[in-house]
């Protein structure tokens, strides 16, 4: 893990957090920090914890063990209201009522809060002008995702919560909620993100950390997690024969060998090195190539090295 430290004040801090279900353990002992005014990532697949955990640092699930710190503060029974009025939440599936507009939504949510932005505003943030008297049964998937996001803007929160914000949205609705991420963020707000997309991690985070089966196994920034691979980039290919995997994990300039169903995937510090050898490896195994791709290292080979999994993996 990385050793980064920060002279920033902590947004946020939980240690030794805990909870558990019937039938599994979500969280396990988790330990983390944000540091004001960053985006911070949680990243995992489907199940590994993220959304529990943060449930319990949004203050609307308890936790089993651990203490949660929030702008200095505890989540108490005199502290909650206190709390509510600095953070926006976007939760993973926002269910708003769909018979009324989106101006009438965010006058709704405005009235919750002391303080904040106003409703014009927001709406110009999130660039639903002309959607503004619509009905939020005739908007969009990626209209209702911004509309959830602004939402948890319009009290104009000191941290922001976004579980999952693009989830099943298309290409060009994701970047307009990247934008109003990065803005958020310019404008000196702190994040707290969870996705399983780790292109959405390296383009937005500061900082990540990845979580598998409720615990944390990596954190850095997205460029010091990459490197901890040792790797430049990713041979992956199959073959009409099951190799040896001895021989091709000695390979020269060869880091790593993870295979997944019929492919394998090669860490590599030189390609130029790597590739000639395990051509000429394949063909003293008697085998033959069928196909071969090569990429950049990303986070998803991160998670998979550390894992044997995809991010997206359920």
């Amino acid at each position: 893990m990385s050793t980064q430290t920060s002279t920033r004040p902590v947004a946020l801090r939980c240690s030794g957090l805990v909870k558990r279900f019937t039938d599994v353990t979500a969280v396990n002992g988790l330990d983390l920090e944000v540091f004001a005014g960053e985006c911070f990532g949680l990243l995992g697949p489907n199940g590994a914890g993220k959304t529990t955990t943060v449930e319990i640092l949004e203050g609307l699930t308890p936790s089993d063990e651990g203490e949660v710190e929030l702008l200095g503060r505890h989540w108490t029974s005199g502290n909650d209201r206190a709390l509510r009025e600095r953070i926006g939440v976007q939760l993973q599936e926002t269910q708003l009522a769909e018979k009324v507009t989106v101006v009438e939504t965010l006058r709704l949510f405005r009235s919750f809060y002391q303080r904040g932005h106003g409703v014009d505003e927001v709406i110009h943030t999130v660039a639903l002008e002309e959607k503004r008297n619509a009905r939020v049964g005739k908007l969009s998937g990626g209209q209702k995702q911004r509309l959830a996001v602004a939402c948890a803007l319009v009290s104009d929160p000191e941290l922001l919560f976004l579980d999952e914000p693009t989830t099943g949205l298309d290409p060009q609705a994701r970047l307009s909620l990247w934008d109003i991420v990065e803005k958020f963020r310019a404008g000196g707000g702190t994040i707290l993100l969870t996705t399983h997309y780790m292109e959405e991690a390296e383009r937005l985070c500061d900082r990540v950390a990845i979580m598998d089966h409720g615990k944390m196994i990596a954190l850095g920034t997205p460029a010091e997690l990459i490197e901890s691979l040792g790797a430049d980039q990713i041979i992956e290919f199959s073959v009409t024969k099951e190799l040896e995997e001895d021989p091709v994990q000695r390979l020269p300039a060869v880091s790593h060998l993870h295979k997944r169903s019929d492919v394998y995937a090669l860490t590599v510090s030189e390609i130029g090195v790597a590739l000639p050898a395990l051509l000429a490896e394949i063909e003293r195994q008697q085998s033959e190539l069928v196909t071969l791709t090569t990429h950049q290292a990303t986070l998803e080979d991160v998670f998979v090295s550390l894992t044997g999994r995809m991010l997206r993996d359920g």
